[in-house]
C-alpha cells in the first residue's frame, strides 16, 4: 500500500508538472467587421469566435483584422483576457489591429509595443515596400506566472499584395525579435498571406531562428486550407497562417480548428492552434 501512494504521489507531481509547463497558442484572422459579408457579419458571429476560443482554452493568442469595435467585443465576452495593441491607421485606435490576447492570471507582460513593416519608419504609420497598406507586428514580453520563464510572443499580418514586402518584413520581424529580447524564446504568429511553398514563408522557415510548429508537432489536425473565405476558397492544402516558435519551446500537437455555427464558419480563416510544451 505504501508503494502505491508513492506511485500515486510521484505520478501526481508529474502530471502538476506537465500541465504547468504547457501552453495553448494560436493565430486567428476574426475578419474585419464590415457591411459586406452579408449572411456572415460580425454581429452574428462574434460570440461563435469567442465561444471558439474559450471551449480550446487559449491561452495566449494572436488576432488579425481586428477593428477597435472588436476589441471591445472580444474583451468583454472574455473576462479572463487582456490585450496589447494598436490599431495601424494612426498608432491609437484607427485601423486594424494585430494585438494579442492573454490570459492575465497566467502571464504577465514586461513590455511591449507595435513598429511598422517599413524600410524607413517603423515607429509611425506607412506603407513599407512595395505593400498596399500599412502593415504592423505588435509585440509583447511575458513572464509565465506557473513557471516564472519570459518569452517574447510577436503577431502580424503581411501584406496580401506586396511580394517583396512580405520577403522583407519577414527579415524586419526576426532583426526586431532579436533588438527587444535578445536570446528570449519566441513565439510568433500571424496571418502571413503566404503558403508553406512561399519564398517569404522559407525567409522565416529556413532562417535557421524560427521552425514551424507544424513541423514541430507529434499530433497534426490539418483537415483543410486555414484560409476558407467563407468557404468560396477552402482548399484540401494550404497554410497562410502559421505559427513560428524558437527553442526551448516544443510542440505537443498542433490543429486547424474547424469549429462551425449553424453550417457557418466564425470567420474567413480558421484558427491555427498549437500546445507549446516548455523544455527543460
Amino acid at each position: 500500500m505504501k508503494k502505491l501512494l508513492l506511485f500515486l504521489g510521484v505520478l501526481a507531481i508529474s502530471l502538476s508538472g506537465f500541465a504547468q509547463t504547457s501552453m495553448n497558442v494560436a493565430s486567428f484572422n476574426i475578419r474585419q467587421k464590415n457591411t459586406s459579408d452579408v449572411g456572415n457579419m460580425w454581429d452574428d458571429r462574434k460570440h461563435a469566435v469567442t465561444d471558439l476560443i474559450k471551449f480550446h482554452e487559449f491561452d495566449i493568442f494572436g488576432v488579425q483584422e481586428a477593428f477597435k469595435v472588436q476589441m471591445d467585443d472580444m474583451s468583454a465576452a472574455l473576462p479572463g483576457f487582456k490585450s496589447i495593441g494598436v490599431g495601424r491607421d494612426d498608432g491609437a485606435e484607427k485601423g486594424e489591429y494585430s494585438a494579442i490576447f492573454y490570459n492575465s492570471k497566467r502571464f504577465k507582460v514586461i513590455n511591449s509595443g507595435t513598429f511598422w513593416l517599413s524600410p524607413t519608419e517603423t515607429s509611425k504609420p506607412n506603407k513599407g515596400w512595395d505593400a498596399a497598406l500599412p502593415r504592423i507586428c505588435t509585440w509583447g514580453i511575458f513572464q509565465d506566472l506557473k513557471n516564472k520563464k519570459k518569452f517574447i510572443f510577436m503577431n502580424t499580418h503581411f501584406d496580401h499584395v506586396g511580394v517583396e514586402a512580405r520577403r522583407e518584413s519577414a527579415k524586419l520581424i526576426l532583426a526586431k525579435a532579436k533588438e527587444f529580447a535578445k536570446d528570449l524564446p519566441l513565439i510568433l504568429t500571424g496571418d502571413f498571406n503566404i503558403d508553406e511553398k512561399n519564398e517569404a514563408y522559407f525567409t522565416l522557415a529556413n532562417s535557421g531562428v524560427v521552425k514551424d510548429v507544424y513541423d514541430l508537432a507529434a499530433i497534426k489536425y490539418e483537415p483543410n486550407s486555414s484560409f476558407n473565405g467563407w468557404s468560396k476558397s477552402l482548399k484540401p492544402k494550404g497554410r497562410i497562417d502559421h505559427i513560428f516558435i524558437t527553442p526551448p519551446f516544443k510542440v505537443h500537437k498542433y490543429g486547424i480548428l474547424t469549429d462551425t455555427y449553424m453550417h457557418k464558419f466564425p470567420s474567413d480563416h480558421f484558427p491555427v492552434f498549437a500546445e507549446l510544451i516548455w523544455s527543460k
